[in-house]
């Protein structure tokens, strides 16, 4: 749910000196609030109450250019994969309980792994971003040409969003990357996966825990997530596995014959017919590997990053472990 990437050239150039305003910045917006007062039927006065005068913010040019999926493994777990955070979201997980239970019920998915996804988003609501939504993504739509097109996209979908949901655009904050709510969905995907579960009549992802659990489930669900099936996998590999096998993606798509050819075999027993990703994790002494499966891929959709989705992966089994009073950090690696 939340781009990131840009070239190492310019990303070094913003970590040296403060971006100016880009010239065509006002200009450009200026063309983007006719474009869409005409298509979506906004009056001029509607664009302006939204818009306003978006400010222009290196800070998240720079924000965007070193995102925490850059990191190792063994610097990215720390930061997600925690005692505090496991605690925070067993309690979360028991204040929410009978939501939690319906949620699963619904989508299939299982309590421990929405609650990890609101924990490593935003520590189950404590930090949903201090940045001005329309601040963040005009910002990225007019001065960030690597995913310009993407986020003036975005920002057309934030404006629609905010007259759906009757809510003053100027006034919401989210992330540097304009995710929005307790679960940081992008506008787009709040306006498409996000739901009332509450019944309220609205779908309010800053103050509904209802709708913020139903609508992580409705997510992973329509993106492909398969009640009652594996995760992940730790797999024992040669001394140097082959590099081949490391570029071959996200989503699953190696055999289990292939792997066993290279000398990579499953920890725990797999359908023969299993297709696979291989997910690699740096530590600082060695490098462990991973068998990523459909519903590991899933929470990519999320975050696509091996690394998200293993942390919201261990995070999501030591607040089970808390949950059924084990110790946590018990599961394999």
């Amino acid at each position: 749910m939340k781009p990131c990437g840009w070239p190492a050239a310019i990303a070094l150039l913003v970590s040296s000196a403060t971006l100016a305003e880009p010239s065509e910045f006002r200009s450009a917006l200026g063309e983007f609030a006719a474009e869409i007062q005409q298509r979506h039927q906004f009056s001029p006065a509607e664009i302006e109450r939204a818009l306003g005068e978006p400010k222009f913010r290196s800070d998240i040019i720079a924000a965007i250019s070193r995102p925490a999926e850059s990191k190792p493994w063994y610097k990215y777990r720390p930061i997600f994969v925690t005692p505090e955070r496991a605690r925070a979201g067993l309690a979360y997980w028991k204040a929410g309980e009978v939501i939690l239970q319906r949620a699963s019920q619904v989508y299939g998915v299982p309590p421990e792994i929405i609650v990890a996804i609101i924990g490593v988003e935003t520590r189950y609501g404590r930090h949903t971003g201090s940045y001005r939504v329309v601040d963040a993504l005009s910002t990225l739509a007019f001065g960030y040409p690597p995913r310009g097109g993407f986020f003036r996209r975005e920002l057309e979908e934030f404006l629609l969003l905010s007259r759906e949901q009757r809510v003053e655009a100027q006034e919401q904050k989210g992330s540097y990357a304009g995710a929005l709510g307790k679960p940081q969905f992008m506008p787009s995907s709040y306006r498409r996966y996000a739901v009332d579960f509450d019944g309220d009549g609205r779908k309010d992802l800053w103050r509904s825990d209802a709708d913020v659990i139903g609508s992580v489930a409705n997510y992973l669900r329509e993106h492909g997530w398969k009640p009652g099936a594996p995760i992940t996998v730790p797999a024992r590999t040669p001394a140097t596995p082959p590099q081949h096998l490391d570029a071959t993606g996200l989503k699953p798509s190696i055999g289990l014959g292939e792997l066993d050819a290279a000398g990579i075999k499953a920890e725990i027993g797999l359908p023969p017919d299993t297709l696979v990703s291989l997910v690699r994790l740096e530590n600082e002494e060695d490098t462990e590997y991973w068998l990523g499966l459909d519903n590991f891929y899933t929470i990519t959709r999320y975050n696509h990053s091996n690394l998200y989705a293993m942390a919201v992966y261990q995070l999501s089994r030591d607040i089970l472990a808390l949950k059924q009073g084990e110790e946590p950090g018990k599961s394999p690696r």
